[in-house]
């Protein structure tokens, strides 16, 4: 439960940088962010993988390009579905999914370098030794 969680968090906050970064993505608040860091996976988990296997003939041919429509597709979807989340014009539909994948590496990054990642009771294994011979 506390990794889904922190998943949202960090992909929320990388979308508040796409809206930074990016011209034609626009969030109106943080809960909207949330909102659709929740959307985006949810997305990402139940139609990118359909779309992906529709499209793979146009993808072979294309050499992996077309998977930059797959993931616009998707942004723009989750866009559609919540409220203060939307894309406008071609740079938001092909260069925000693209900067959110970089956005979320680094923030994923930072903490984990820091050892700031939350582990429940659930995460954590005891330690056994095995019997000396």
């Amino acid at each position: 439960m506390t990794a889904t969680f922190l998943t949202v968090l960090v992909t929320a906050l990388g979308l508040l940088i796409v809206d930074l970064v990016v011209p034609g993505v626009d969030l109106a608040n943080f809960p909207a962010a949330l909102i659709g860091a929740v959307a985006i996976g949810l997305i990402n988990g139940s139609v990118k993988p359909i779309l992906s296997a529709l499209s793979l003939p146009l993808n072979i041919v294309s050499l992996g390009a077309f998977s930059l429509i797959v993931n616009g597709i998707c942004f723009s979807l989750a866009a559609f579905l919540v409220p203060g989340f939307s894309v406008h014009g071609i740079l938001g539909f092909l260069i925000g999914p693209v900067v959110l994948a970089f956005a979320t590496t680094f923030i994923n990054n930072y903490f984990a370098e820091r050892n700031l990642t939350l582990k429940s009771s659930d995460d954590v294994k005891p330690k056994t030794e095995l019997p000396s011979s």
